[in-house]
């Protein structure tokens, strides 16, 4: 092996020479010389001399394969390498993922780095072999991959040994950081970082990683909760790939009995299913590809379609299904087959290939629908165009119902062609979903409280509120509450915690049962499933115990088709035989509804003239015909409209916001339902909903608690069940019901009634 020059590069990112290069470990320039690097990146060559200091937690927050693997971990490298290190002393560094799958990529790529210094990398998942951890476990060093939920096993298992285990860690990196903020596994992923530090015994930096943050100080706040403001923060200064953007539009004819087959295990596709299925097939047949179907059903339905395109063709298949359903098994043989640069193919997804999984060199990337979040949005678009000179390329299609004299209002305000433009125009300027502040999480709390028990064999109650409250992981909750939610614990209907008589927290009968429950270590619900087997024994995945899958059905499933030899109730089974025809099964879960500021950039959408360059012959038309109907119905002034036995009520806020103006209305005695950007409400109660309107506008904002109580399940978290109504309603309405806007959405629809609201005349939508 060839020596390394000391600076490879000529010129850095940033047009001036390299500052950083020069100060890694011999060996990681030797490591970036064989890579064939001739530049560091922007965001690398600023990282590098913050990391190697030691002393400061950073955020790096740049694009979809802009480095920042590399940023964090060429200095953290270096580091180890150059500090006296001593064999089995514990782990030096953790990677922190989101998906085992990303773990498993990075690992590779972790080892090549680290082979060149002689720091040994651990993975450690649920799919690492127990002899693998245990090698680790006796002998900790080096670098660990791992998840949350791996995490909490290891402390909860191996509590006694998390001193040892931890006693030499000095970086904590936390991959997609996007991807746990304001969510249950993002609470528990910053308490395990707590816990890991008091385990250390000493302060460890923290490296968060992101290409989707939409605000930094809250960012900050979630990496170092009690001091936000030392985080110190890099943002890329790469300007971005070209970009090639199209969205296609494709009309529906109107089916009197949409879904008249399903029960016969037919098909149910559409004609617009159908050319967009084929659109796919010329396109990017002999290319390399993700298409992002939006659900697991359609994942099925258009792998199947893709698939018999291939056949009736004559030619090799070249698409595959890939979501969190199918079998570990079968989405790394998709995921490898488009690592084989030189084999065309294309994957079919759901989010699952969203974040940074490496599956080689992509032309191309499509989308079926909207899309759930701007954020995901620019991740997707980011999986292509990585080469230097290649464009990023993406194509959204989407589908509309024809017009006739039947169709609703809302349907001919041709709302997915509008989202579809509201999000590309939020993602062109750099607009991403901020996290929602002031959820209680109630649920996690009950599991980490649960987890520190079994952790230290108990737990103090002033313990508990040093390293839960106080460390500010759950910042929302005051004394009052804390102490709340412990007695409710200790009830004697639910007897998760029993006190000991020196007031020690243990855990009650209830407790011990779900601590010891396999899926404990996971804050998030895990479904009782079904494995789906083919007669050769082949696992395909899982379905949902929920789902109606009888015996000789015919389902779609893993992108092919099957008929259901037997249901195994026991050893919870479905064994499956090849077949032809076929409906994929009722996976359930799918759909999130757009955050407010795609509803309000929507509104922008239908109230402009301007024209987006990236629309179709097709999707032009939808947009022509949105911005007909919204001014035929008078919607640039008028909030509130009927059709046939319904008012239409435009109150143009995101979900949280109109959930509350539903429950409020409903607080009044009007009956009203959630339908998309509208509300509707029986056209006989318009009486009744200017008055609640009035009313809401005058009055302080309703009791968010209370209007939670209108809910007729507000169960939604793991934990949920156990909080008793008082306190489930309080969780629910904190993270789901924004009542503060309620009378300034209220006034503002007061204002836009018609001038004789008495008589709302009915809306006719014109051919």
């Amino acid at each position: 092996m060839n020596d390394a020059p000391s600076d490879p590069f000529g010129q850095t990112s940033g047009n001036g020479a390299s500052t950083s290069f020069d100060l890694l470990h011999e060996k990681v320039r030797r490591w970036i010389w064989h890579q064939g690097w001739t530049e560091l990146r922007d965001i690398q060559e600023r990282s590098i001399p913050v990391l190697l200091e030691g002393q400061r937690d950073l955020i790096i927050a740049a694009g979809t394969a802009s480095g920042k693997t590399e940023a964090a971990f060429l200095p953290i490298v270096s580091r180890l390498a150059t500090d006296e290190r001593k064999p089995g002393a514990g782990f030096e560094a953790i990677y922190i993922s989101p998906l085992r799958a990303l773990i498993n990529d990075q690992f590779g790529r972790m080892e090549t780095l680290c082979e060149e210094v002689e720091i040994p990398v651990w993975k450690w998942h649920g799919d690492v072999a127990s002899s693998v951890k245990e090698r680790a476990r006796k002998r900790p060093q080096g670098i660990l991959l791992t998840t949350p939920e791996s995490l909490e096993a290891i402390l909860i298992r191996r509590g006694n040994e998390a001193k040892r285990l931890f006693a030499a860690l000095s970086y904590m990196v936390i991959d997609e950081m996007h991807a746990f903020m304001d969510a249950e596994r993002g609470r528990q992923l910053q308490s395990l970082l707590n816990r890991i530090e008091i385990a250390a015994g000493h302060p460890v930096v923290r490296v968060g990683l992101s290409a989707t943050l939409a605000d930094m100080r809250t960012s900050a706040a979630f990496l170092r909760p009690l001091n936000p403001d030392g985080v110190e923060i890099l943002e890329s200064q790469m300007g971005s790939q070209p970009l090639k953007l199209q969205v296609r539009g494709y009309i529906q004819p109107r089916l009197k009995q949409r879904d008249a087959n399903s029960d016969k295990g037919e098909a149910t596709e559409s004609t617009a299913d159908i050319e967009i299925a084929t659109h796919l097939f010329d396109t990017l047949r002999g290319h390399r590809s993700l298409i992002f179907a939006g659900s697991r059903r359609n994942v099925e339905l258009y792998t199947a379609r893709l698939r018999g395109l291939c056949e009736t063709s004559g030619v090799p298949e070249e698409f595959f299904a890939h979501h969190g359903s199918l079998s570990r098994e079968h989405r790394e043989e998709a995921e490898r087959r488009l690592k084989e640069d030189d084999r065309p193919g294309s994957i079919i997804a759901t989010t699952t290939l969203e974040l940074g999984i490496d599956v080689g060199h992509i032309d191309a990337v499509s989308q079926i629908g909207p899309g759930h979040t701007v954020s995901g949005m620019r991740q997707r678009l980011g999986r292509s165009g990585r080469r230097a000179g290649q464009s990023s390329v993406m194509r959204v299609y989407t589908t509309e119902m024809a017009i006739d004299e039947r169709i609703h209002p809302i349907d001919a305000m041709r709302p997915r062609t509008v989202q579809t433009i509201a999000m590309l125009n939020l993602m062109l300027r750099r607009w991403n979903e901020p996290p929602q502040i002031g959820c209680l999480h109630l649920s996690t709390l009950i599991q980490q409280i649960l987890a520190l028990i079994a952790q230290h064999g108990g737990l103090t109650v002033k313990q508990g509120w040093n390293r839960l409250i106080e460390s500010r992981v759950f910042p929302e909750i005051d004394q009052a509450l804390y102490i709340g939610v412990l007695r409710r614990m200790k009830h004697p209907e639910v007897q998760l915690i029993e006190q000991a008589p020196d007031g020690t927290l243990l855990p009650g009968e209830e407790g011990e049962r779900v601590i010891n429950d396999r899926g404990f270590y996971a804050v998030f619900m895990t479904p009782d499933e079904f494995k789906v087997i083919t007669d050769r024994g082949r696992n395909l995945g899982t379905l949902p115990v929920d789902s109606p899958v009888m015996p000789e059905q015919l389902i779609i499933f893993a992108g092919r088709r099957w008929r259901v030899i037997e249901l195994d109730n026991q050893r919870r089974e479905i064994l499956v035989t090849r077949a032809y025809g076929g409906v994929p099964p009722k996976f359930g879960g799918e759909g999130l509804p757009p955050a407010d500021e795609v509803v309000a950039e929507m509104r922008r959408v239908y109230e402009s003239i301007a024209i987006p360059r990236f629309l179709d012959r097709i999707a032009l038309e939808c947009l022509t015909e949105a911005r007909e109907t919204f001014d035929h119905l008078g919607l640039r002034h008028a909030g509130l409209l009927r059709h046939e036995d319904e008012l239409l009520l435009f109150p143009w806020v995101g979900n949280r916001a109109q959930l509350a103006l539903v429950l409020a209305l409903a607080s009044h005695g009007v009956k009203a339902n959630s339908e998309g950007i509208a509300v509707t409400i029986p056209a006989k109660d318009g009486g009744k909903l200017v008055a609640a309107l009035k009313t809401l506008a005058e009055r302080p904002a309703p009791d968010a608690e209370v209007l939670a109580r209108l809910v007729p399940d507000m169960k939604r978290a793991k934990y949920d069940a156990y909080l008793g109504e008082e306190l489930l309603a309080r969780c629910y309405a904190s993270e789901h019901i924004d009542a503060a806007r309620v009378p300034i959405i209220a006034t503002d629809l007061i204002s836009r009634l018609p001038a004789e609201a008495t008589t709302i005349f009915e809306t006719k939508v014109p051919l």
